[in-house]
Order: structure tokens, then C-alpha cells, then sequence
């Protein structure tokens, strides 16, 4: 009963299937002028055209963006995809830091050989005989009590002080790039930068100090001494003579000061490189902008001529040492250009904004901190296209 009832409903399916393209075939018009009869083959002319669909925009391709975004590759024989400028630099924003921590000898006094900060007391011709001597001299008259000559020797002094300084200061900048693409009216490119710059930077800040000071005592015997400042010779023949051992020493601490000067005496060297950007606001101006890392080389000196003054005498301390370190960073950088009627060449001023790490120098307690963070260069020079 059941394969019964399947035949007959699958000959309903095909029943309904075939009447159902009769009247598919039955309901296609004729072509004006064709038999109307409905059992005869329908003719499709030969020069029938099909209807076209309605238009949809097609998305770009990948190979078709540079058109989308009006961007075209510079090509070769294109003027004027290149440049080279030179010109003179102003650093602006450009200080150091000196700081002095720590105890510092002074080398140049020597009271086991006679030399003191007011005077000396030496070996002469004779080798000292008699434990006499003419290479004697002092500088103040207030050393001179009757026949008692008293001469100080700083041996070292202790400090901690700090202090910042600023300047401007002149350089020279170069820069060498090139086009890639136009984009609309503007041209993206790439450029490259050096920059040298020599910076002097003096602190004549006074300090405090404490100093450790010795004091000695000569006698001078029956002598007229001479009137201070006086400087005895090597040579004893005429000259008066002292004893060179002293009668009394002694030791003490006492507040000072230090004068003088620390410097920082230095070269920086700059190298930038970035993507650039350029437009022609018409035909007498043009703009240019550029962004990326930059590396600075700092080498130089750390200068000090110090004078420790403290009982009223004087020590003067001094000397140097070098040193060479690596900063890194980026910049910013715009250019405005004036195109100088019939010639090939520009004429430009430009501002750039440069943030490097400090560059330090430090030895033996003396510190100066170089500071880079946040330069202003401003420009002026020569360009020229090609």
C-alpha cells in the first residue's frame, strides 16, 4: 500500500513539473509579424540585444589606490627632484649644569719641596748650607711679624655647590633630500641633515668651601728683610738669607671660597633624517616640512681655573680633562623658501626644534651636565634644486 501511494505522488510531482513548463513555453510573446500560434517554435531574432544592467561603481583595485589618492611616482626625468642647501645656525635654549662634590687637592703646592700659596722657601746654589738659604720669597706684607715669617699651604678643600648657564650660539647646517611622490600639490620625499655647532659655556659663579690649611713659621735672623712682595734668586752671592727649616707648624680647618672659572668647551655634531614634505604656495615661494630621529656626538673639554681663598691668602688650582658622548632624539624641522627670480637657487630661513638626551662630562668631583632636551636652531642659507 505504501510503494502504491509513493508512485502516485511522485507522477503528481512530474505531472505539476511538466505543466508548469507548458506554460512557461506558452506565456514567451512573439515578435511583431511572427506566427501567434502558441504550438509554433518561438524565434529569437539574430540582431536581438540583450538589456544592459543598471550601472554599479566598481571599487578600486589595489593596483588602481595611487589614482584614488591622486598620488604619482616621481619619475626620472622629472626637474627639480632634488636638493642641497647650506647655510649659518643659531642654537637657542642650549645650558649646562656645573656641579663640584667632594675633597680636591691642589697639586701645585708642595710644602715638602718650600712652595706655599704666599711665598717659598727652597733649596739655593749652596744646597742650603748651613741650613741657609737665599731662594726664599713671600708676597704680603702681613706675613712679616718682627722676625717671624709665617707661609700657608692649602692642602685640599671640600665643596658641594651647583649652578646653570646658558648661551647662543653660532653653527653650520647642510641638508641634502629628494622627492618620491606627488601627492595633489605636494611632493613626499625624504631628508637629510648635519649639523655643527661649537659651544662655550663659562660658570664664574663663586662657592664655598672648607679648606684644610697649614700654617709654618721662619725665622729670619738679624736680616733687614726685604719689603713684600719680595722673590729671592737661586743664586746666595749678595743676597739675604733665612732659614729654610721652619720653627713652628700647624694644621687647621677654615671656611674659604673658590673663584675663578669652570668651562665647558665642546663640538656638537648632529645628524637627522627624515620624510619630508614640500609645497609651492606659487610661483616666488615654497614650504617645506620634515620630522624624524636625530644623533648628536658631543666632544670636547671640561676646563677649571679655580683660585681658594681662605685667612686671606690665596691658592690657585687648575687643569682640565676630556671626554666624548652619544645622545639621540628627534627633530622637527621647517623650511620657507624664496625662489629667486631667473636663477637656480633659493633663498631660505628656517626653524627646527631638536630634543637630544644631556651630554656629561664628569672627573675627580667636577661634573658638567650638557643640556640638549629641547634646542631651538633657527637658519638662513642657500638652496639649491636639481
Amino acid at each position: 500500500m505504501r510503494n502504491v501511494r509513493s508512485r502516485n505522488f511522485f507522477a503528481r510531482c512530474f505531472s505539476c513539473c511538466f505543466a508548469g513548463f507548458a506554460l512557461l513555453v506558452s506565456a514567451q510573446s512573439q515578435a511583431p509579424g511572427q506566427n501567434p500560434d502558441a504550438t509554433a517554435p518561438v524565434a529569437i531574432p539574430p540582431d536581438a540585444q540583450v538589456q544592459s544592467q543598471p550601472d554599479v561603481q566598481p571599487h578600486p583595485a589595489s593596483e588602481s589606490w595611487s589614482d584614488y589618492f591622486r598620488i604619482q611616482k616621481v619619475s626620472p626625468d622629472d626637474d627639480w627632484t632634488r636638493h642641497f642647501r647650506i647655510g649659518a645656525v643659531v642654537g637657542l635654549n642650549i645650558s649646562a649644569n656645573f656641579s663640584m662634590k667632594g675633597s680636591f687637592k691642589i697639586p701645585g703646592n708642595n710644602a715638602a719641596k718650600g712652595i706655599y700659596d704666599d711665598g717659598y722657601v727652597r733649596t739655593d746654589d749652596t744646597g742650603n748650607a748651613l741650613d741657609q738659604t737665599s731662594y726664599w720669597g713671600y708676597n704680603n706684607q702681613s706675613q712679616l711679624v718682627g722676625s717671624t715669617l709665617t707661609m700657608h699651604s692649602t692642602a685640599s678643600y671640600s665643596a658641594n655647590s651647583s649652578s646653570d648657564e646658558s648661551g647662543v650660539f653660532p653653527g653650520f647646517d647642510m641638508a641634502y633630500g629628494g622627492n618620491l611622490f606627488y601627492l595633489g600639490r605636494a611632493r613626499i620625499g625624504w631628508d637629510f641633515g648635519f649639523g655643527l655647532m661649537p659651544i662655550n659655556i663659562t660658570d664664574n659663579h663663586p662657592m664655598s668651601a672648607t679648606v684644610n690649611q697649614a700654617v709654618y713659621t721662619f725665622n729670619t735672623g738679624i736680616i733687614t728683610v726685604p719689603v713684600a712682595p719680595y722673590h729671592g734668586p737661586f743664586g746666595s752671592a749678595g743676597n739675604p738669607t733665612i732659614t729654610n727649616i721652619p720653627t713652628s707648624s700647624a694644621s687647621d680647618i677654615v671656611g674659604g671660597t673658590i673663584n675663578g672659572s669652570h668651562t665647558l668647551d665642546v663640538m656638537l655634531y648632529t645628524v637627522r633624517l627624515g620624510p619630508s614634505v614640500y609645497w609651492d604656495l606659487n610661483e616666488s615661494f615654497g614650504l617645506s616640512a620634515s620630522v624624524g630621529p636625530a644623533i648628536g656626538i658631543v666632544s670636547g673639554d671640561y676646563k677649571y681655573d679655580e683660585i681658594v681663598s681662605a685667612s686671606g691668602v690665596s691658592a690657585r688650582n687648575h687643569g682640565q680633562f676630556g671626554a666624548t658622548d652619544l645622545v639621540y632624539g628627534g627633530y622637527v624641522n621647517t623650511t620657507f623658501m624664496y625662489h629667486v627670480p631667473n636663477e637656480k637657487a633659493d633663498i631660505y630661513i628656517g626653524a627646527q626644534f631638536m630634543s637630544l638626551g644631556n651630554a656629561n662630562f664628569s672627573g675627580g668631583g667636577r661634573e658638567a651636565s650638557l643640556k640638549l632636551g629641547g634646542q631651538v636652531y633657527i637658519s638662513a642659507g642657500i638652496n639649491w634644486p636639481f
